[in-house]
């Protein structure tokens, strides 16, 4: 009886482990070395082709609107991302300009901002509740300034997956390096 016990403790340990591992390895690369970006995004996801939108676009294959994108924006005076305000300074404007601008329908609650050192680098950590007219849906973003642009990555999803993807939201954007 004690043996058939460690058996199936055995087995249920090397099912978890197997889980954790292949949840890890859920993840590829994206390196876009023209602009000098790169992040991890989730197996599922796939590239979209936008006209005069972001510069890169992708999305889930089965929840379409769980997304990503990368914006590539000109810094007036060179600017650090510093002098261009605190986190929740520039994480304010960023709700007002691009994730609920005027006119759009959609509106913006800045619900977490944060700075944070990366290799000497310093990246913007936002979270975003935003209400669209028909859905609920949460954002978070890594914004970086670097050669006299400002890089932003978002990630998005509805509010009902938010608790199940939260984590791995977090795990791809906190992956966003510039070089």
């Amino acid at each position: 009886m004690l043996k058939r016990i460690a058996v199936i403790l055995l087995i249920l340990l090397s099912l978890g482990v197997q889980s954790c591992a292949s949840a890890a390895s859920s993840l590829k690369s994206y390196v876009d070395s023209y602009d000098g970006y790169e992040f991890l995004y989730p197996n599922s996801w796939v590239q979209v082709k936008v006209a005069n939108g972001p510069d890169v676009v992708l999305h889930d294959l089965i929840e379409e609107t769980e997304n990503g994108s990368v914006i590539v924006s000109p810094i007036p005076d060179n600017k650090s991302l510093r002098e261009l305000g605190t986190p929740t300074e520039v994480g304010y404007r960023l709700s007002k300009n691009a994730i609920a601008p005027p006119e759009s329908g959609r509106e913006a609650e800045l619900i977490n901002a944060e700075a944070r050192d990366v290799n000497g680098e310093t990246y913007y950590l936002l979270e975003y509740a935003v209400k669209f007219p028909n859905q609920l849906r949460h954002n978070v973003a890594s914004v970086v300034a670097r050669r006299g642009e400002l890089f932003t990555f978002n990630v998005s999803t509805t509010e009902r997956r938010w608790e199940k993807t939260k984590e791995l939201l977090y795990r791809v954007v906190k992956s966003f390096s510039v070089y």
